[in-house]
């Protein structure tokens, strides 16, 4: 491990020296990657140097303990001992957490997709929910959120959803999301008070830039322009310029119609298009890994049920991790940091047992 660091370290002086010529900005292409590389590397690296600051004052206490006979000052030299060597058993597994392999698509945006399941209107009232649940967690973080395609029904409800989040690692958290969400509530259409229990379900697609190569042949797609439709709102115009793409190999149809331009609404649908290709590709390299993907969490099985939503104890629980926590409301408005960062914690956990086992 501390091979690896070294020469991670070194790395990380060659860039800062590239950074520092004066003519680094003329080739921007080679200046944006060096940037990237030294931010990824810079937590990895101030962790290093902590680290072999906090040995270098273990061992001159130790030093110092040894001819120093004042007992105040040995008090003193003691206690910085003790810190020093606490301090270093922390950055030994901060440091492991920063080696594990880096998800390439952690630092993209998202496109999120959320369905409404079984329930009928129920669920897609709670699919309503979830996306503004994802709004506000998104605003909250300062993240852009730009709605792609929706389909409303009258009573406030959403059949299915699809939006893009914008900002910087959305998809290393939002991939937890990923799953059955399972809300169990009395409906507000239920005379009887019985608690009924819908589903809908949400994915996170990583946004395909410029560096993925995914091809889309023009015999493959068919293009249909049409009048947008639906109940009104932000998810709808009266222009013709609603777009919808059917990519005859997979079957995929995506449908924008949230711009008014039909131009705009034409990237926003290849976008998405190129999005929902991409994520087969994952899960088929999931399903070839399947060791790989018993060990991730958020990342692995669509038809996984995540999480239940129960109204009536305000509660939510997350079923991957055995995590319960009471307050549901804060949840819906958009507070779920601490489930994803409990999320997080096991998805890191699960890796470290397996390079542990793996050495």
């Amino acid at each position: 491990m501390f091979d690896k660091l070294e020469d991670l370290l070194i790395r990380y002086e060659e860039i800062m020296g590239e950074l520092n010529e004066p003519n680094v900005t003329e080739n921007q292409t080679r200046f944006r990657a060096l940037m990237k590389e030294q931010s990824n590397l810079t937590p990895l690296v101030d962790a290093y140097k902590e680290y072999k600051k906090c040995k270098e004052t273990v061992e001159d206490s130790l030093s110092l303990l040894e001819s120093e006979s004042d007992e105040d000052m040995r008090e003193m030299l003691k206690e910085e001992l003790n810190d020093a060597k606490k301090r270093i058993e922390e950055l030994e597994q901060e440091l492991k957490i920063l080696l594990l392999p880096k998800d390439p698509n952690d630092d993209k945006n998202v496109i999120v997709e959320i369905r409404a399941g079984a329930g009928g209107d129920e669920a897609a009232l709670f699919a309503a929910e979830v996306y503004r649940m994802y709004v506000h967690y998104a605003e909250g973080r300062r993240w852009k959120v730009e709605t792609m395609e929706c389909e409303e029904i009258g009573i406030g409800g959403m059949k299915s959803v699809t939006f893009m989040i914008s900002g910087q690692g959305a998809y290393s958290v939002m991939k937890y999301e990923s799953g059955v969400h399972r809300v169990q509530r009395v409906p507000e259409t239920e005379s009887g008070g019985r608690i009924h229990t819908s589903t809908i379900s949400v994915a996170v697609m990583p946004e395909v830039d410029e560096d993925i190569d995914i091809v889309i042949e023009e015999k493959d797609i068919r293009i249909d322009v049409m009048r947008a439709s639906g109940n009104g709102g932000q998810c709808v115009n009266t222009t013709d310029s609603a777009v919808r793409l059917t990519h005859y190999p997979t079957g995929i149809v995506v449908y924008s119609q949230t711009e008014k331009s039909q131009l705009q609404n034409k990237a926003k649908a290849f976008a998405l298009l190129k999005a929902k290709l991409y994520d087969i590709e994952q899960q088929q390299r999931h399903d070839a890994e399947a060791e790989l993907r018993r060990s991730q969490i958020g990342t692995g099985d669509r038809s996984e049920k995540i999480r239940t939503y129960n109204f009536p104890q305000g509660r939510v629980t997350d079923h991957r991790i055995n995590l319960t926590i009471y307050k549901l409301d804060k949840v819906m408005n958009g507070d779920i940091q601490e489930i994803l960062d409990a999320c997080i914690a096991a998805d890191q956990a699960a890796k470290l047992a397996k390079m542990n086992d793996n050495n």
